[in-house]
């Protein structure tokens, strides 16, 4: 990605030369990094299983862009809310601290007994978001954070939202803007990733506006620039974890931030929904 930006002209000669030698430095180094692995594909429910434990520990920087853009959103919004893919029920537990009814749904086992230990106020059940356990025009808000970068399509899910949405109801839904594989180690031993998609800005407006969902506020956040130290070094003790994009940052820190610039990591939508 760097040296396609550099080919593009935003970098010079010396940029572009630093970052081939970086990539013959790696090359010459395969030795020392390990034969590689095959890591399965696994589903959601296993991978956040994987991940329940440590998932609000703090140093996710998606989190620390997305949070603050939804919850000023959230601030002011009707009472009575579901969070979807509630996951350990960051969004839930904010909701309530407002005073607002709120109910969780999420297809891990392990992450919704987090939530229901956090947010004892608030009702937590496990179900799918094409198929929510809530009856007709239940809420008047739907929150669904960082989620929808696993599901193929939007169009029903979002349906599913409107379905459960009173009249004039809202809908805030935030997302990764990185098709990277989350990797993670399994309970059982070895290694599994479970994909990310990256949804265009026009498929949320495709999947939204026949259903009446009418957008109020669209939002793009950045890494800060730089997005790393630039003075970071590589790590220097063996390579245990299969690779993922996270991991290689420090690898190249000038290439990263050169490739991270200016470049949203997420997109957050508030939507409306206009029809009775």
């Amino acid at each position: 990605m760097a040296l396609l930006r550099a080919f593009a002209g935003k970098y010079g000669r010396d940029f572009t030369e630093d970052r081939l030698a970086e990539v013959r430095a790696l090359l010459d180094a395969a030795d020392q990094l390990g034969e590689g692995a095959e890591t399965p594909q696994v589903t959601t429910v296993q991978g956040y299983r994987a991940w329940a434990e440590a998932y609000d520990q703090p140093g996710n920087r998606l989190i620390d862009l997305e949070q603050p853009v939804v919850r000023e959103i959230l601030d002011g919004l009707p009472p009575r809310a579901l969070e979807a893919a509630c996951g350990t029920g960051r969004h839930a537990e904010y909701l309530a601290s407002l005073g607002h009814t709120v109910i969780g749904v999420d297809n891990s086992p392990e992450m919704l007994a987090i939530a229901t230990a956090k947010v004892p106020g608030a009702r937590f059940c496990e179900g799918d978001l094409h198929h929510l356990p809530l009856s007709g025009q239940h809420v008047d808000l739907v929150v669904c954070s960082l989620a929808l970068t696993h599901i193929p399509g939007l169009a029903p899910v979002l349906a599913e939202f409107a379905r459960v949405l009173r009249p004039s109801g809202h809908l805030v839904i935030s997302d990764s803007r990185n098709d990277w594989p989350v990797v993670k180690a399994l309970p059982g031993g070895g290694f599994g990733y479970f994909p990310h998609r990256n949804h265009r800005t026009s498929d949320y407006l495709a999947a939204a506006l026949p259903l009446g969902l009418q957008p109020r506020r669209c939002e793009e956040p950045v890494l800060p620039s730089p997005a790393i130290d630039p003075d970071a070094t590589p790590p220097t003790a063996p390579v245990t974890h299969p690779s993922d994009i996270w991991s290689l940052w420090r690898w190249c820190p000038a290439a990263t931030n050169a490739a991270y610039h200016d470049t949203p990591i997420a997109i957050i939508w508030h939507f409306q929904l206009t029809r009775c």
